[in-house]
């Protein structure tokens, strides 16, 4: 008789707290499955908006996600509070882990800050080709960390974008053309203009050099340099035809120089040999 008492005080003392609990459990589960299909609903809307609008894959993916896990959460600390968990308690653990994570992710926060100010700026895009961090290199890939290059060599750099949107970024592909400016050195003795009228024919004699009105090719006398009179040939081009045009004109005008007895010539110093018993004499 005694066990069937004590299961009769158990069941009179958790029993009636399980029966007052009970609302909030219930209360708990409908708010979890009308949450989360709101979320669903919000999800699908916000792809639609993306559909309509011409952002950045990257970009649109990132902040969908960002909406998804804000918006779990929220429903998380809701659900929580229903079944009576103090939501003040609750918020300061969360603030407390996320400050701790901070702390240690430092490095990965600044990259993922970077991300972010990239995927909204757009100094660059998949396809150009920049210069920055000390690599030149194709953009392949933007992710929200990192940035990858595809280099001349075709090695992949993968650059932290912490970096990338706190120094200098050069990119050469967003402007469409770009100008080159070449150098070749003649000698003293030389003829400049004819060296001019040599180097100024080949480049306007060659298609893919752009000639329009403000930006038609152009030699300069640049620089006298210790050995030789420095021409500075400038020119524009499309970005598709710079290399070839510019390797092109490099070997033909080193060849059309020589051709016409210019001579290209190279530092030179002259070294005097003294015999010091010939100068103590």
């Amino acid at each position: 008789m005694e066990k069937f008492s004590d299961l009769d005080i158990y069941l009179d003392k958790y029993g009636q707290k399980l029966i007052d609990f009970l609302p909030s459990v219930i209360g708990a589960v409908l708010m979890l499955l009308i949450g989360w299909w709101l979320i669903k609903l919000i999800n699908r809307f916000i792809r639609k908006f993306f559909d309509k609008k011409d952002y950045d894959p990257t970009l649109e993916n990132f902040i969908a996600s960002l909406i998804n896990w804000g918006l779990k959460i929220v429903l998380f600390v809701l659900v929580i509070t229903q079944l009576g968990v103090e939501s003040a308690s609750l918020v300061a653990i969360i603030g407390a882990a996320g400050l701790a994570v901070g702390l240690a992710l430092q490095g990965s926060l600044a990259n993922f800050a970077g991300g972010i100010l990239i995927l909204l700026i757009k100094p660059f895009r998949v396809g150009d080709f920049i210069s920055a961090q000390g690599v030149d290199g194709t953009v392949k890939d933007i992710s929200i960390f990192n940035t990858k290059l595809t280099t001349f060599g075709n090695q992949l750099a993968i650059v932290p974008n912490g970096k990338l949107s706190n120094d200098n970024i050069i990119n050469y592909t967003v402007e469409g053309i770009r100008r080159e400016n070449l150098t070749f050195g003649i000698g003293y003795d030389d003829n400049i203009k004819e060296a001019k009228d040599i180097l100024l024919n080949l480049v306007n004699a060659q298609e893919t050099v752009l000639k329009i009105e403000d930006k038609l090719p152009m030699i300069v006398v640049a620089e006298l340099g210790d050995s030789s009179v420095n021409l500075s040939l400038r020119y524009w081009a499309k970005n598709e035809d710079f290399w070839a045009l510019r390797w092109l004109i490099l070997e033909e005008g080193k060849a059309r120089l020589e051709a016409a007895g210019i001579s290209i010539p190279f530092p030179q110093r002259d070294l005097h040999h003294y015999n010091l018993e010939t100068l103590q004499k």
